[in-house]
Formats: C-alpha cells, structure tokens, sequence
C-alpha cells in the first residue's frame, strides 16, 4: 500500500508542477511578495496532496516563537518535507540555496519567481559577501531568510557540518535568529520516493538576538539547541 500511496503523490506532483509553474510565469510583473503568496500556493498544495495521499501530516511545537518581523531562520535539513513545510508555517520567505537548483526545467523556473539568493558555493568568500547584500536587501523587503546551516539533508540520527553562512548573515545585519528542529526524515527520507504515514513533528525554539554576538558563537549556539531538541523528538 505504501507504494501505491507514495506513486499516487509522485503522480500528482508531476501533474500538477508544470501546469502551475506555466501559471506562475505570469505573477513576473507582480511585486515580490505577491508573487511569493501566490507562488506558494504550489507548496500548500503539495501538503494537502501529501496527506490525502500518503496519510503524512504534522504538528508544531513552539509556534508562539514565531517573531512579529523579519527573521533568520536555521533549520535542520533531513528531508524535502520542510521545503513545503515552511512555507505554510512561517510568514513570506525567502531560501538561501545553491544557483544550480534555478536551471531544473519547470521547478527551478517557479523557484526564481520567489526572489531566492541564489549562491556559488564554489566562491567562497565572495559567496558570504553575497549573502550579506542580498540578505539584507530580502530582509528590508519584509522577507524572513530561510538557511540550512548544515547545507544538504542528512540522515536521521546523525548531524552535518554547521556551516557559518547563517550565522554570519544575522550578525552582520544584526538580524533575529529562529532556530527549528523537526523529524521529517523518519518519514520521508533524502533521496526517498517512499513517504511512510504518520505525524512530523517541528519544534520551533525561543528566538535568538544577534546583537554582539561573534557568527562562530551564534553558530555554535544553534546547532547546540538544534541537535539537543532533536534528541528529544526522537525520543518521542
């Protein structure tokens, strides 16, 4: 049954993606946030999709923590769950991610629609000047920053290399930080066509001001709460 469940989601999302990609060519003309909200809308789509299908839904711990402005959040990476997710639980956004994902025929095509900073990793510290400028930008067009610290999806149980780009964005702009946990991979692994039915849990954690704060601290601070609340939710 779960393979049937899981081709009956592929199905639809193979469906449904190129016809909404083609409509969403036409919000170009639109500001940015409009754009994003109707854009968005793919996201939204494929959750309800996921749950009919595939009996996958999920709850938030902590949404209280969600600030009233423009923040930076840094979440754990386990899945291409919480790249749907996301945007359904957190206001207007926008993804720190790497160029390449823009050239994939139809996706990309709607994911440039939602003014993403797209960034060479292979620059280096160029690529953290990038981030900066245009976080800033994101930031001052009322746009919470979504960052991966961990920069690609990882197993669960297990933790990748923190990466310094998220922490060095807020400090340098003096910029909220939110922290967020969740156990997506238990139910949809990276790299998984199978989606096993069950609750996703995300954990949302007390938000973080940079001010004063040194990026290695912050970083450290983080992934700190990250991975001790990930212990927790496997527990559960």
């Amino acid at each position: 049954m779960i393979y049937i469940r899981s081709s009956l989601y592929m199905l639809g999302m193979w469906i449904f993606t190129p016809i909404f990609t083609t409509l969403s060519l036409l919000t170009f003309p639109l500001p940015r946030r409009t754009r994003y909200i109707l854009i968005s809308g793919w996201a939204r789509s494929m959750l309800w999709w996921l749950k009919v299908t595939c009996g996958l839904r999920y709850r938030v711990i902590g949404r209280e923590n969600i600030p009233d402005h423009p923040s930076i959040i840094l979440c754990k990476h386990q899945s291409a769950w919480e790249t749907l997710a996301l945007q359904q639980i957190f206001p207007p956004q926008v993804w720190v991610l790497k160029r390449e994902l823009l050239w994939i025929p139809f996706f990309g095509w709607g994911l440039a629609l939602t003014s993403p900073i797209a960034i060479n990793r292979a620059s280096g510290r160029e690529a953290l000047k990038q981030l900066v400028a245009k976080g800033k930008e994101r930031l001052e067009q009322g746009f919470f920053v979504v960052i991966f610290p961990e920069g690609t999806r990882v197993a669960p149980g297990t933790r990748g290399k923190y990466h310094i780009g998220g922490a060095w964005l807020a400090t340098h702009t003096k910029t909220t930080v939110v922290p967020v946990a969740h156990n997506a991979g238990e139910y949809w692994g990276k790299n998984s066509f199978l989606k096993r039915p069950g609750t996703i849990t995300l954990s949302i954690g007390k938000p973080i001001e940079t001010a004063g704060m040194k990026a290695d601290e912050l970083n450290q601070r983080v992934e700190e709460w990250i991975e001790q609340e990930m212990l927790l939710l496997d527990r559960k």
